[in-house]
């Protein structure tokens, strides 16, 4: 690709970062989901030097980056601010999330809180592919709420038609359902893009870092 159409976002290596980063981001560190399988948290993030960048950048023709990133109090300290850091795999879901709004045919509307979340944000109850940026949570399609079991459910299922691989959650009020919002997640993906930093830090360096 020329470099006119490169990302205009630095890549960079969580390791790398500032001690408070690394321990809200956890980058490259192992976490176990409700069933005990281990998953490798990201190790590269793009870095997003402000709001502004946020708001223009797009990700997809009808996404921009902000959507994906919106949070409150509840995220880690450390990123409430500017720069922020989001995993590479955002373009991935963004590109994802394109193709079912292509299929329902109007807007698609992300919660706060329910694109990337760190692995420190006090909304988690667990392991959650939101810390890998491979999950969304939608509150509205077009002009329908989605907080009954009917619109959930129907929209759960053309996210399934169209998008081979997502995982939905299930209708219903207990931990692992949901019922005021549309859970789309597209499993623990970790993205190293080609022009991320060389990886020369090593084993132990690694370690000592996360």
């Amino acid at each position: 690709m020329g470099e006119g159409h490169r990302f205009p976002l630095r890549i960079v290596d969580g390791l790398r970062l500032e001690r408070s980063l690394r321990e809200a981001l956890m980058p490259g560190r192992v976490l176990h989901d409700d069933g005990g399988h281990p998953h490798t948290l990201p190790r590269y993030f793009y870095e997003v030097p402000s709001w502004e960048h946020a708001m223009n950048i797009q990700l997809s023709p009808n996404f921009a980056l902000w959507e994906f990133i919106q949070t409150d109090v509840r995220e880690a300290a450390p990123l409430r601010g500017f720069p922020r850091f989001v995993p590479c795999s955002i373009t991935i879901l963004a590109l994802c999330l394109e193709r079912f709004r292509d299929a329902v045919g109007t807007f698609v509307h992300i919660s706060a809180n329910g694109g990337y979340r760190s692995p420190r944000h006090a909304v988690n109850t667990g392991t959650t592919t939101h810390s890998w940026a491979t999950a969304v949570n939608v509150y509205r399609i077009g002009d329908v709420q989605l907080d009954d079991r009917e619109a959930i459910e129907r929209y759960a299922a053309m996210a399934r038609q169209t998008l081979p691989g997502v995982w939905t959650r299930p209708f219903g009020p207990s931990r692992g359902q949901t019922d005021d919002q549309l859970h789309l997640d597209f499993g623990y993906v970790v993205s190293v893009p080609h022009d991320a930093p060389a990886d020369t830090l090593g084993f132990d360096a690694e370690r000592r870092a996360s």
